[in-house]
């Protein structure tokens, strides 16, 4: 049997040190996340997609399974594809089990959002899970929006990683909004929670919303600020949805006198779900997830938010890791360090022979 030689912490350089650090805390992070994503679940009702969708647009590109409780939604050349809910809702849980298209993906964009922007064209409420595709080899993005009346100068994005690979397998990822919070959860993971204030004022979504979800070509903007488009030569790409979840109390929003009083009801029941409970667990859980996947946060933003935006919670850990665009301080590699770090000594030794020289 060979032996293993385990090098001093004199032997390695700090750059090694910090990467040996930082891949320990992911995959501590990622293995308690994925524990704790494969609990009992939600004990959430589904529902087959005539019971609560329709098509949206690419009628041709969606295909629905022969039981009638799953769907695929295709991008080609030709269009892109989506579905809306029969019903527009005033709050509610909206949740679906996703697997997205694999390989090369760059420009394509697949979204699960509660939007009203067909019937508030001025004024919408807005709700955003969007997933980011990326050249082959590395991996998906996603990030979570929302707006409230209309407020898209005020984007409240984030961007994210995942601890897994969301093309190989099947994942909840699911959006609850009441009267008083919005919570993104991928499974049963929540990453993002915005409590409503009276600071918030018309940015907290209010409106009756539908839901819906899209596949399309997003080359102007997706994937390293549009500078790589959409490839078709690995057309179609494939996004799946099954488990469809829509807990909600429907809504007209165009109703002459509407009875805001009709929806009392479901939203106490649905504040008592425990998708909307977060748990001292759960709220360790969202802390990991934010502290190691998240990469990009409007809160950490003050080039674009010098005020800082009234839901904004600053977490210190979170804090140091961004930089004055509330984007990740450390984002090159490793190796790209190493040489900037190399570089700076001899920068150093130069001048410091220099000095002795002059002497």
């Amino acid at each position: 049997m060979g032996h293993f030689h385990c090098c001093s912490y004199s032997e390695m350089s700090s750059t090694t040190l910090s990467f040996i650090f930082f891949f320990y805390l992911l995959i501590s992070s990622s293995s308690w996340l994925l524990c704790f994503s494969s609990g009992a679940g939600f004990n959430l009702t589904t529902i087959a997609f005539d019971d609560g969708y329709n098509p949206l647009f690419g009628d041709f590109n969606l295909v629905r399974s022969p039981d009638g409780r799953s769907v695929r939604l295709l991008l080609d050349v030709s269009s892109g594809s989506g579905f809306i809910s029969s019903s527009m809702y005033e709050h509610g849980y909206f949740s679906a089990k996703i697997k997205l298209p694999s390989d090369y993906t760059a420009g394509v964009v697949v979204a699960l959002y509660a939007s009203n922007g067909d019937v508030f064209e001025k004024n919408h409420d807005e709700l955003d899970i969007e997933f980011l595709g990326n050249v082959e080899g590395k991996p998906w993005r996603f990030q979570t929006n929302l707006y409230g009346n209309g407020s898209t100068s005020r984007g409240r994005e984030e961007r994210y990683r995942l601890w897994f690979d969301p093309s190989k397998e099947f994942h909840r990822y699911s959006i609850l909004w009441t009267a008083k919070n919005i919570i993104f959860y991928v499974d049963e993971v929540p990453i993002r929670e915005v409590v409503r204030s009276d600071e918030m004022g018309g940015d907290y979504p209010t409106k009756p919303m539908s839901i819906y979800a899209t596949i399309w070509d997003a080359s102007s903007w997706a994937t390293n600020g549009g500078k790589i488009k959409v490839n078709y030569d690995y057309a179609p790409f494939t996004a799946d949805f099954k488990e469809l979840v829509l807990e909600g109390c429907p809504m007209d929003p165009i109703q002459e006198y509407p009875d805001f009083t009709t929806c009392k009801e479901k939203d106490a029941w649905l504040e008592t779900r425990n998708f909307a409970v977060l748990t001292p667990k759960r709220r360790s859980a969202m802390r990991k997830f934010r502290q190691h996947f998240m990469y990009y946060s409007c809160c950490y933003d003050v080039w674009r938010y010098p005020v800082k935006l009234p839901d904004c919670v600053i977490d210190p850990i979170e804090k140091a890791r961004f930089n004055e665009t509330g984007r990740l301080r450390f984002s090159g590699s490793h190796k790209k360090q190493a040489k900037i770090a190399k570089a700076r000594r001899k920068k150093k030794q130069r001048a410091a022979s220099n000095e002795r020289t002059d002497v």
